[in-house]
Protein backbone atom coordinates (compact mmCIF):
# COMPACT_ATOMS: atom_id res chain seq x y z
CA UNK A 1 0.00 0.00 0.00
CA UNK A 2 1.74 2.99 -1.04
CA UNK A 3 0.54 6.59 -0.99
CA UNK A 4 1.92 9.83 -3.23
CA UNK A 5 1.82 13.57 -2.46
CA UNK A 6 1.73 15.24 -5.94
CA UNK A 7 1.39 18.94 -6.45
CA UNK A 8 -0.63 19.42 -9.57
CA UNK A 9 1.12 21.62 -10.94
CA UNK A 10 4.39 19.42 -10.78
CA UNK A 11 5.16 17.59 -14.41
CA UNK A 12 4.68 14.28 -13.02
CA UNK A 13 3.08 11.41 -14.70
CA UNK A 14 1.24 10.35 -11.60
CA UNK A 15 -1.00 13.32 -11.21
CA UNK A 16 -5.14 12.34 -12.28
CA UNK A 17 -5.12 15.91 -14.04
CA UNK A 18 -3.49 18.56 -15.57
CA UNK A 19 -4.37 22.02 -14.87
CA UNK A 20 -6.94 23.63 -16.78
CA UNK A 21 -4.61 26.99 -16.71
CA UNK A 22 -1.30 27.05 -15.87
CA UNK A 23 -0.37 28.04 -12.04
CA UNK A 24 -0.93 31.83 -10.94
CA UNK A 25 2.67 33.66 -10.98
CA UNK A 26 3.57 35.54 -7.87
CA UNK A 27 2.39 38.14 -7.51
CA UNK A 28 4.11 41.67 -7.08
CA UNK A 29 3.88 42.41 -3.38
CA UNK A 30 1.30 44.99 -2.26
CA UNK A 31 3.12 48.56 -1.10
CA UNK A 32 2.50 48.73 2.74
CA UNK A 33 3.67 51.44 4.96
CA UNK A 34 6.08 51.40 7.15
CA UNK A 35 3.96 53.44 10.02
CA UNK A 36 2.93 50.52 12.20
CA UNK A 37 -0.35 51.03 14.65
CA UNK A 38 -0.14 50.91 18.25
CA UNK A 39 -1.47 47.24 18.76
CA UNK A 40 0.75 46.21 15.77
CA UNK A 41 3.71 47.61 17.65
CA UNK A 42 3.18 46.21 21.04
CA UNK A 43 2.61 42.84 19.54
CA UNK A 44 5.73 42.98 17.99
CA UNK A 45 7.55 44.15 20.96
CA UNK A 46 5.98 40.97 22.67
CA UNK A 47 7.68 38.76 20.42
CA UNK A 48 10.86 40.46 19.95
CA UNK A 49 10.60 40.09 24.00
CA UNK A 50 10.27 36.46 23.67
CA UNK A 51 13.59 34.97 22.30
CA UNK A 52 13.52 31.20 21.95
CA UNK A 53 13.90 29.02 25.11
CA UNK A 54 15.89 25.99 25.41
CA UNK A 55 15.19 23.29 27.75
CA UNK A 56 18.37 22.69 30.59
CA UNK A 57 19.39 19.04 30.50
CA UNK A 58 19.55 18.62 34.34
CA UNK A 59 23.30 17.40 34.23
CA UNK A 60 25.25 18.30 37.19
CA UNK A 61 28.32 17.69 35.52
CA UNK A 62 27.24 20.48 32.80
CA UNK A 63 27.11 23.12 35.67
CA UNK A 64 29.42 25.82 35.99
CA UNK A 65 31.35 25.28 39.32
CA UNK A 66 29.57 28.44 40.89
CA UNK A 67 26.08 26.58 39.96
CA UNK A 68 27.72 23.50 41.71
CA UNK A 69 28.34 25.51 44.56
CA UNK A 70 24.76 26.84 44.74
CA UNK A 71 23.58 23.42 44.44
CA UNK A 72 25.47 21.69 47.29
CA UNK A 73 24.74 25.07 49.52
CA UNK A 74 20.66 24.70 49.12
CA UNK A 75 20.80 21.19 49.91
CA UNK A 76 22.88 22.27 53.12
CA UNK A 77 20.32 24.71 53.80
CA UNK A 78 17.33 21.86 53.34
CA UNK A 79 19.40 19.98 55.38
CA UNK A 80 19.96 21.95 58.36
CA UNK A 81 16.23 23.14 58.41
CA UNK A 82 14.90 19.77 58.71
CA UNK A 83 16.91 17.77 60.40
CA UNK A 84 15.10 14.84 62.12
CA UNK A 85 12.40 15.37 59.67
CA UNK A 86 10.98 12.50 57.93
CA UNK A 87 10.98 12.47 54.36
CA UNK A 88 7.43 12.58 53.69
CA UNK A 89 8.04 15.95 54.89
CA UNK A 90 10.52 17.37 52.68
CA UNK A 91 9.74 15.29 49.29
CA UNK A 92 7.97 16.45 46.04
CA UNK A 93 5.87 14.40 43.75
CA UNK A 94 6.96 11.64 45.59
CA UNK A 95 10.98 12.62 45.60
CA UNK A 96 12.43 12.84 48.94
CA UNK A 97 14.72 16.10 48.56
CA UNK A 98 17.24 14.74 51.78
CA UNK A 99 20.20 13.34 51.59
CA UNK A 100 22.53 12.43 48.60
CA UNK A 101 22.71 10.35 45.03
CA UNK A 102 19.14 10.96 44.17
CA UNK A 103 19.73 12.52 40.90
CA UNK A 104 15.52 13.60 40.60
CA UNK A 105 16.20 15.47 43.87
CA UNK A 106 18.80 17.46 41.81
CA UNK A 107 16.59 17.97 39.01
CA UNK A 108 13.85 19.50 41.23
CA UNK A 109 16.24 21.68 43.14
CA UNK A 110 17.83 23.03 40.25
CA UNK A 111 14.48 24.24 39.04
CA UNK A 112 14.02 26.03 42.04
CA UNK A 113 17.80 27.68 41.82
CA UNK A 114 17.05 28.76 38.28
CA UNK A 115 14.06 30.23 38.85
CA UNK A 116 15.86 32.54 41.16
CA UNK A 117 18.82 33.00 39.36
CA UNK A 118 20.95 30.70 41.18
CA UNK A 119 20.65 32.93 44.32
CA UNK A 120 20.90 30.25 47.11
CA UNK A 121 19.03 32.04 50.23
CA UNK A 122 16.07 33.08 47.46
CA UNK A 123 15.68 30.11 45.95
CA UNK A 124 15.93 28.39 49.73
CA UNK A 125 12.94 30.76 50.74
CA UNK A 126 10.96 29.97 47.82
CA UNK A 127 10.80 25.80 47.76
CA UNK A 128 10.49 26.10 51.67
CA UNK A 129 7.23 28.28 50.62
CA UNK A 130 6.64 25.65 47.99
CA UNK A 131 6.68 22.81 50.69
CA UNK A 132 4.59 24.63 53.49
CA UNK A 133 1.98 25.60 50.80
CA UNK A 134 1.70 21.99 49.23
CA UNK A 135 0.79 20.49 53.04
CA UNK A 136 -1.26 23.12 53.32
CA UNK A 137 -3.02 22.59 49.79
CA UNK A 138 -2.97 18.81 50.13
CA UNK A 139 -1.15 18.91 46.36
CA UNK A 140 0.33 15.41 47.25
CA UNK A 141 -3.58 13.84 46.59
CA UNK A 142 -5.20 15.98 44.87
CA UNK A 143 -4.70 14.38 41.81
CA UNK A 144 -7.25 11.33 43.33
CA UNK A 145 -10.08 13.93 44.06
CA UNK A 146 -13.15 14.33 42.79
CA UNK A 147 -13.89 17.83 42.53
CA UNK A 148 -16.82 17.98 40.02
CA UNK A 149 -15.78 19.75 37.15
CA UNK A 150 -16.64 17.04 34.54
CA UNK A 151 -18.10 19.91 32.48
CA UNK A 152 -14.84 21.27 32.26
CA UNK A 153 -12.27 18.36 31.37
CA UNK A 154 -11.39 18.21 28.02
CA UNK A 155 -12.82 21.87 27.32
CA UNK A 156 -11.15 23.98 30.01
CA UNK A 157 -8.03 22.31 30.71
CA UNK A 158 -6.24 19.41 29.68
CA UNK A 159 -3.52 16.97 29.25
CA UNK A 160 -3.67 15.50 25.85
CA UNK A 161 -0.63 14.31 24.39
CA UNK A 162 2.91 15.23 23.86
CA UNK A 163 4.89 17.73 21.57
CA UNK A 164 7.66 16.19 19.12
CA UNK A 165 10.20 16.18 21.86
CA UNK A 166 8.49 14.16 24.54
CA UNK A 167 6.97 17.09 26.24
CA UNK A 168 3.16 16.42 27.54
CA UNK A 169 0.77 19.27 26.52
CA UNK A 170 -1.69 21.31 28.70
CA UNK A 171 -4.27 22.79 26.50
CA UNK A 172 -6.19 25.69 27.90
CA UNK A 173 -9.41 27.69 26.61
CA UNK A 174 -11.65 29.93 28.62
CA UNK A 175 -14.25 30.85 26.15
CA UNK A 176 -16.66 28.62 27.45
CA UNK A 177 -16.84 31.76 30.24
CA UNK A 178 -18.48 34.36 28.21
CA UNK A 179 -21.64 32.31 28.65
CA UNK A 180 -22.63 34.22 31.84
CA UNK A 181 -24.29 31.28 33.55
CA UNK A 182 -21.35 29.29 33.08
CA UNK A 183 -19.06 32.25 34.61
CA UNK A 184 -21.35 32.67 37.28
CA UNK A 185 -21.56 29.04 38.09
CA UNK A 186 -17.65 28.60 38.00
CA UNK A 187 -16.40 31.71 39.60
CA UNK A 188 -19.82 32.86 41.60
CA UNK A 189 -18.18 33.58 44.71
CA UNK A 190 -14.97 33.13 46.70
CA UNK A 191 -15.50 29.52 47.50
CA UNK A 192 -16.20 28.48 43.82
CA UNK A 193 -13.19 30.32 42.80
CA UNK A 194 -11.04 28.41 45.34
CA UNK A 195 -12.51 25.30 44.01
CA UNK A 196 -11.83 26.04 40.90
CA UNK A 197 -8.01 26.76 41.49
CA UNK A 198 -7.97 24.09 43.05
CA UNK A 199 -9.25 21.87 40.21
CA UNK A 200 -6.86 23.62 37.60
CA UNK A 201 -3.86 22.43 40.10
CA UNK A 202 -5.37 19.09 39.84
CA UNK A 203 -5.10 19.54 35.80
CA UNK A 204 -1.35 20.43 36.27
CA UNK A 205 -0.07 18.02 38.64
CA UNK A 206 -1.69 15.16 36.38
CA UNK A 207 0.93 16.60 33.83
CA UNK A 208 3.69 17.24 36.44
CA UNK A 209 3.32 12.79 37.16
CA UNK A 210 4.43 12.17 33.31
CA UNK A 211 7.54 13.99 33.72
CA UNK A 212 10.62 11.74 34.60
CA UNK A 213 12.78 14.07 36.58
CA UNK A 214 15.84 12.59 34.96
CA UNK A 215 19.35 14.47 33.93
CA UNK A 216 18.65 14.34 30.36
CA UNK A 217 14.81 13.44 30.42
CA UNK A 218 11.62 15.13 29.99
CA UNK A 219 11.03 17.46 32.69
CA UNK A 220 8.71 19.91 32.11
CA UNK A 221 5.47 20.46 29.65
CA UNK A 222 3.86 22.72 27.15
CA UNK A 223 1.26 25.04 27.79
CA UNK A 224 -0.93 25.81 25.02
CA UNK A 225 -3.54 28.63 25.82
CA UNK A 226 -6.35 29.37 23.49
CA UNK A 227 -7.27 33.37 23.83
CA UNK A 228 -9.97 33.06 21.51
CA UNK A 229 -13.05 34.50 23.08
CA UNK A 230 -11.84 34.98 26.94
CA UNK A 231 -13.61 37.53 28.93
CA UNK A 232 -10.60 39.34 29.64
CA UNK A 233 -12.01 41.80 32.50
CA UNK A 234 -13.92 38.40 34.39
CA UNK A 235 -10.76 36.52 34.32
CA UNK A 236 -8.69 38.95 35.46
CA UNK A 237 -8.49 37.69 39.38
CA UNK A 238 -8.66 33.68 38.73
CA UNK A 239 -5.66 34.36 35.68
CA UNK A 240 -3.50 36.31 37.84
CA UNK A 241 -4.29 33.63 41.19
CA UNK A 242 -3.62 30.76 38.82
CA UNK A 243 -0.15 32.63 37.55
CA UNK A 244 0.83 33.66 40.83
CA UNK A 245 0.37 30.54 42.22
CA UNK A 246 1.99 28.48 39.25
CA UNK A 247 4.73 30.60 39.11
CA UNK A 248 5.44 30.56 42.83
CA UNK A 249 5.02 26.65 43.18
CA UNK A 250 5.95 25.13 40.17
CA UNK A 251 9.28 26.80 39.00
CA UNK A 252 10.77 25.67 35.77
CA UNK A 253 7.99 23.18 34.89
CA UNK A 254 6.95 24.83 31.30
CA UNK A 255 9.16 24.01 28.77
CA UNK A 256 7.18 26.77 26.17
CA UNK A 257 4.15 28.71 26.48
CA UNK A 258 2.37 28.75 23.09
CA UNK A 259 -0.48 31.19 23.09
CA UNK A 260 -3.10 30.94 19.92
CA UNK A 261 -5.64 32.70 18.57
CA UNK A 262 -4.19 35.98 19.91
CA UNK A 263 -6.88 38.99 19.66
CA UNK A 264 -5.65 42.59 19.15
CA UNK A 265 -5.80 43.00 22.74
CA UNK A 266 -3.96 40.59 24.26
CA UNK A 267 -0.93 43.03 23.68
CA UNK A 268 -2.87 44.80 26.90
CA UNK A 269 -3.11 41.56 28.63
CA UNK A 270 0.43 40.90 28.11
CA UNK A 271 1.51 44.28 30.04
CA UNK A 272 -0.76 43.27 32.71
CA UNK A 273 1.08 40.12 33.22
CA UNK A 274 4.53 41.20 32.53
CA UNK A 275 5.16 42.22 35.95
CA UNK A 276 4.48 38.94 37.16
CA UNK A 277 6.59 36.86 34.96
CA UNK A 278 10.48 36.47 35.22
CA UNK A 279 12.85 37.52 32.17
CA UNK A 280 13.40 33.62 32.08
CA UNK A 281 9.26 32.90 31.72
CA UNK A 282 8.90 35.49 29.44
CA UNK A 283 11.69 33.87 27.10
CA UNK A 284 9.32 30.43 26.44
CA UNK A 285 6.47 32.04 25.02
CA UNK A 286 5.20 31.58 21.49
CA UNK A 287 2.58 34.16 20.05
CA UNK A 288 0.42 32.75 17.40
CA UNK A 289 -2.41 35.69 15.84
CA UNK A 290 -5.86 33.75 14.74
CA UNK A 291 -5.85 32.30 11.80
CA UNK A 292 -2.09 30.77 12.06
CA UNK A 293 -3.05 28.24 14.48
CA UNK A 294 -2.37 24.76 12.99
CA UNK A 295 0.52 26.26 11.36
CA UNK A 296 2.00 26.89 14.92
CA UNK A 297 1.39 23.94 16.79
CA UNK A 298 2.53 21.84 13.56
CA UNK A 299 5.94 23.53 14.48
CA UNK A 300 6.38 21.60 18.07
CA UNK A 301 3.62 19.15 18.10
CA UNK A 302 2.63 16.23 15.17
CA UNK A 303 -0.94 16.35 14.15
CA UNK A 304 -2.29 13.10 14.96
CA UNK A 305 -1.88 14.65 18.35
CA UNK A 306 -3.59 18.11 18.07
CA UNK A 307 -7.08 18.11 18.64
CA UNK A 308 -8.90 18.21 15.79
CA UNK A 309 -10.98 21.98 16.88
CA UNK A 310 -6.86 23.41 16.78
CA UNK A 311 -6.21 21.76 12.59
CA UNK A 312 -5.31 18.62 14.16
CA UNK A 313 -6.74 15.05 13.98
CA UNK A 314 -7.25 13.75 17.57
CA UNK A 315 -10.75 13.51 18.62
CA UNK A 316 -11.30 12.82 21.87
CA UNK A 317 -12.60 9.00 21.00
CA UNK A 318 -9.42 8.58 19.60
CA UNK A 319 -8.26 9.06 23.37
CA UNK A 320 -9.79 5.19 24.71
CA UNK A 321 -7.61 3.39 21.59
CA UNK A 322 -4.43 3.14 22.27
CA UNK A 323 -1.16 5.51 20.62
CA UNK A 324 -2.76 7.69 18.01
CA UNK A 325 -1.90 6.12 14.54
CA UNK A 326 0.89 8.77 12.56
CA UNK A 327 -0.57 11.47 9.99
CA UNK A 328 1.95 12.41 7.27
CA UNK A 329 2.39 16.13 6.64
CA UNK A 330 2.54 18.25 3.57
CA UNK A 331 1.96 21.62 2.50
CA UNK A 332 0.10 23.22 0.24
CA UNK A 333 1.28 26.33 -1.73
CA UNK A 334 -0.81 29.12 -2.91
CA UNK A 335 -2.26 28.61 -6.26
CA UNK A 336 -1.26 25.06 -5.98
CA UNK A 337 -3.99 21.98 -5.95
CA UNK A 338 -2.38 18.49 -4.68
CA UNK A 339 -3.57 15.10 -5.20
CA UNK A 340 -3.00 12.17 -2.54
CA UNK A 341 -3.07 9.00 -4.17
CA UNK A 342 -3.26 5.80 -2.12
CA UNK A 343 -2.50 2.91 -4.31
CA UNK A 344 -2.80 -0.52 -4.21
CA UNK A 345 -6.53 -0.71 -2.88
CA UNK A 346 -7.78 -4.80 -3.61
CA UNK A 347 -11.24 -5.34 -4.11
CA UNK A 348 -13.76 -5.05 -1.66
CA UNK A 349 -11.18 -3.62 1.05
CA UNK A 350 -12.69 -0.51 3.88
CA UNK A 351 -9.92 2.60 3.36
CA UNK A 352 -10.81 5.23 6.28
CA UNK A 353 -8.88 8.32 5.60
CA UNK A 354 -8.95 11.29 8.16
CA UNK A 355 -7.56 14.50 6.41
CA UNK A 356 -7.16 17.92 7.35
CA UNK A 357 -5.40 21.50 6.11
CA UNK A 358 -5.04 24.20 8.53
CA UNK A 359 -7.40 27.25 7.89
CA UNK A 360 -8.79 25.60 5.21
CA UNK A 361 -10.66 28.19 3.19
CA UNK A 362 -10.48 25.45 0.29
CA UNK A 363 -11.65 23.08 -2.15
CA UNK A 364 -11.53 19.29 -1.18
CA UNK A 365 -12.70 16.22 -2.77
CA UNK A 366 -12.13 12.26 -3.05
CA UNK A 367 -12.50 9.98 -5.96
CA UNK A 368 -12.08 6.02 -6.15
CA UNK A 369 -9.67 5.51 -9.37
CA UNK A 370 -10.45 1.44 -10.37
CA UNK A 371 -7.33 0.34 -12.37
CA UNK A 372 -9.92 -1.58 -14.89
CA UNK A 373 -9.66 1.07 -17.99
CA UNK A 374 -12.99 0.38 -18.61
CA UNK A 375 -14.35 1.34 -15.20
CA UNK A 376 -15.34 4.58 -13.90
CA UNK A 377 -14.12 6.65 -11.49
CA UNK A 378 -16.39 7.10 -8.84
CA UNK A 379 -16.95 10.60 -7.18
CA UNK A 380 -16.70 9.40 -3.23
CA UNK A 381 -16.98 13.18 -2.16
CA UNK A 382 -17.58 15.92 -4.27
CA UNK A 383 -15.67 19.23 -4.74
CA UNK A 384 -16.86 21.63 -2.00
CA UNK A 385 -15.63 24.52 -0.66
CA UNK A 386 -14.08 23.92 3.30
CA UNK A 387 -14.72 26.87 5.56
CA UNK A 388 -11.61 27.92 7.82
CA UNK A 389 -13.03 26.82 11.09
CA UNK A 390 -14.18 23.12 9.79
CA UNK A 391 -12.17 20.28 11.56
CA UNK A 392 -10.59 17.60 10.14
CA UNK A 393 -12.93 15.27 8.17
CA UNK A 394 -13.03 11.49 8.35
CA UNK A 395 -14.52 9.13 6.19
CA UNK A 396 -14.34 5.66 4.42
CA UNK A 397 -14.81 4.05 1.49
CA UNK A 398 -15.33 -0.13 0.25
CA UNK A 399 -14.25 -0.72 -3.19
CA UNK A 400 -15.74 -3.41 -5.23
CA UNK A 401 -12.54 -3.46 -7.60
CA UNK A 402 -8.96 -2.72 -7.14
CA UNK A 403 -8.50 0.48 -7.54
CA UNK A 404 -6.75 3.51 -5.66
CA UNK A 405 -8.12 6.60 -3.43
CA UNK A 406 -7.45 10.27 -4.42
CA UNK A 407 -8.00 12.74 -2.04
CA UNK A 408 -7.76 16.40 -3.89
CA UNK A 409 -7.20 20.08 -1.81
CA UNK A 410 -7.30 22.87 -4.23
CA UNK A 411 -5.66 26.31 -3.32
CA UNK A 412 -5.49 27.87 -6.27
CA UNK A 413 -7.50 30.67 -5.06
CA UNK A 414 -5.67 31.47 -2.01
CA UNK A 415 -1.71 33.02 -2.38
CA UNK A 416 -1.19 31.58 1.31
CA UNK A 417 0.62 28.67 2.15
CA UNK A 418 -0.64 25.93 4.45
CA UNK A 419 0.36 23.23 6.54
CA UNK A 420 -1.69 20.12 6.38
CA UNK A 421 -2.03 16.32 7.32
CA UNK A 422 -3.52 13.08 6.35
CA UNK A 423 -3.81 9.46 7.43
CA UNK A 424 -5.61 6.51 6.79
CA UNK A 425 -5.75 2.60 7.10
CA UNK A 426 -7.10 -0.21 4.68
CA UNK A 427 -9.01 -3.55 5.96
CA UNK A 428 -9.43 -5.99 3.50
CA UNK A 429 -12.69 -7.70 3.01
CA UNK A 430 -12.93 -10.60 5.56
CA UNK A 431 -14.48 -12.69 2.43
CA UNK A 432 -11.36 -12.78 0.17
Amino acid sequence: MEAVTVPESSPSPMSLQQPKTPPPEASPKPYTSTKKSFVASLMEAATLRSPSFKEDSYFVSQLKSSEKKALQELKNRLADSHNGSGENECSMWGIPLLGTGDERADVILLKFLRARDFRVLDSFNMLEKCLAWRKEFGADGIVEEDLGFKELEGVVAYMQGYDREGHPVCYNAYGVFRDKDMYERIFGDDEKLKKFLRWRVQVLERGINLLHFKPGGVNSIIQVTDLKDMPKRELRVASNQILSLFQDNYPEMVARKIFINVPWYFSMLYSMFSPFLTQRTKSKFVISKEGNVAETLYKFVRPEDIPVQYGGLSRPSDLNNGPPKPASEFTVKGGEKVNIQIEGIEAGATITWDIVVGGWDLEYSAEFVPNAECSYTIAVEKPRKISPSEEAICNSFTSKEAGKLVLSVDNSSSRRRKVAAYRYIVRKSSLV
